[in-house]
């Protein structure tokens, strides 16, 4: 039974029942909560974040968790709870998981960028097989390692609830990739997983078969975040073959890989026949003319689904961005491309500005920006792009989140 909006007075006397000084950064929050008029209705995110703020705060502690948790067991109406870039430990993961086995109100949680090892994932990776509330965890940054990775591979066996799982740089191995991709071969509930950054050894590419396989099977995923995976053409090539004939994934992150024009070759053929994928993520590789030609012919005369593409910083020059700019006056569905790090000439500058001034791209689908000097135009950066509220969220909205964000408009995978 939830209790009636009072967050702040509830948690002053469960400090003082527990001899714990009260937080003044979680009473803060707590007070700004209670003067929410639709929290016992429509449900809230408490946003405990310890970073993004203009005076620094207490970060939350495991002792704070403690009382804070002992407050929220009545509180049905706090459906998400952002404790992100704070100091919890393995301490708190073990309150935090008792939490989990408690409440059947929570749906997100964010423990990103904490000091959560081994057995704190083992404990929360434990809590969510008997949770049916959560959909939606970050431990993103968390060094759980290879092992504690092994724990959410094997709670993804079991848990039928969980929508969206962020493992990314968390130190994981390939064991750990590996026993992922098995899972996800029959877990049925799980629509976007990031699985950036791991700790991968060998050179042999044998994760992205293992994903590959599972992509032939798996029709549930949604959203497939590789960043860093140390992905080459055969990478490239295996996953391409698997999405053939996948029609659920929508969104592909291969950003920082080592994939060049004959890895893009692959890429462009897929999109020729592909009708699902919507977000392509190509930063940061090496695609250069070539490649940027070969999606560019795709986009042109065969795919019309494509939203979204990146390939900031792949050694692109003017060749290649003028062919992807003159795409998009034929391609209207192809309404956001980011290509800043690239060497830009000024034929380059001209068609994104012409694309820029006729409404065809907006400034807030794209990285850059027309200026001019002397007559001549130039292009500046804007700070945009697939990956901007990654890692932090601004506390104001200052922008749409579909401009700012490509993904969190055209691929929603659930509401929290």
């Amino acid at each position: 039974m939830s209790v009636l909006p009072d967050l702040h007075l509830h948690y002053v006397q469960a400090c003082q029942n527990l001899s714990q000084p009260e937080n003044p950064f979680i009473a803060r929050v707590l007070q700004e909560a209670d003067k929410n008029d639709e929290i016992s209705t429509k449900g809230i995110t408490l946003k405990l974040a310890g970073n993004n703020h203009l005076v620094p705060v207490p970060r939350v502690t495991d002792d704070d968790l403690g009382v804070l948790a002992s407050v929220l067991g009545q509180a049905a109406f706090v459906t998400g709870l952002d404790l992100a870039y704070n100091v919890l430990t393995d301490a708190g993961a073990k309150t935090m998981a008792a939490f989990l086995q408690e409440s059947s109100t929570l749906r997100y949680l964010n423990l990103m960028f904490n000091d959560i090892g081994t057995s704190g994932a083992e404990l929360i990776a434990g809590a969510l097989h008997r949770n049916e509330s959560l959909v939606h965890l970050r431990m993103t940054g968390n060094k759980i390692g290879n092992q504690g990775g092994m724990f959410f591979a094997s709670m993804l066996k079991i848990n039928s609830t969980l929508e969206k799982l962020d493992l990314g740089d968390c130190d994981v191995g390939l064991k750990c990739l590996i026993a992922i991709a098995i899972a996800l071969t029959q877990n049925k509930s799980l629509k976007a997983i990031n699985l950036n950054r791991p700790l991968l050894s060998n050179q042999q590419e044998e994760t992205t078969v293992h994903i590959a396989r599972m992509l032939r099977s798996n029709s549930s995923l949604v959203e497939l975040h590789l960043g860093k995976h140390n992905m080459k053409n055969f990478g490239v090539e295996r996953l391409c073959e698997a999405l053939h004939g996948n029609s659920s994934l929508r969104y592909l992150d291969l950003s920082c890989n080592n994939i060049t024009c004959d890895g893009v070759k692959f890429l462009g053929e897929l999109l020729k026949r592909n009708q699902t994928l919507e977000i392509l993520d190509l930063n940061a590789n090496r695609i250069e003319d070539v490649g940027a030609i070969y999606l560019s012919e795709a986009l042109l005369t065969w795919n019309r689904t494509l939203r979204a593409l990146s390939i900031v910083s792949n050694n692109i020059t003017g060749k290649g961005l003028v062919a992807l700019a003159h795409l998009m006056q034929f391609n209207m569905q192809l309404s956001h491309i980011y290509i800043w790090g690239n060497k830009f000439d000024t034929n380059t500058c001209v068609e994104f500005s012409d694309l820029i001034e006729m409404g065809r791209l907006k400034l807030g689908c794209t990285d850059v920006a027309p200026y001019k000097v002397d007559g001549k135009v130039f292009l500046a950066e804007l700070s945009h792009g697939l990956a901007k509220h990654r890692y932090w969220a601004p506390r104001c909205a200052t922008v749409a989140p579909g401009a700012a964000n490509a993904s969190l408009e055209i691929v929603a995978v659930s509401e929290y």
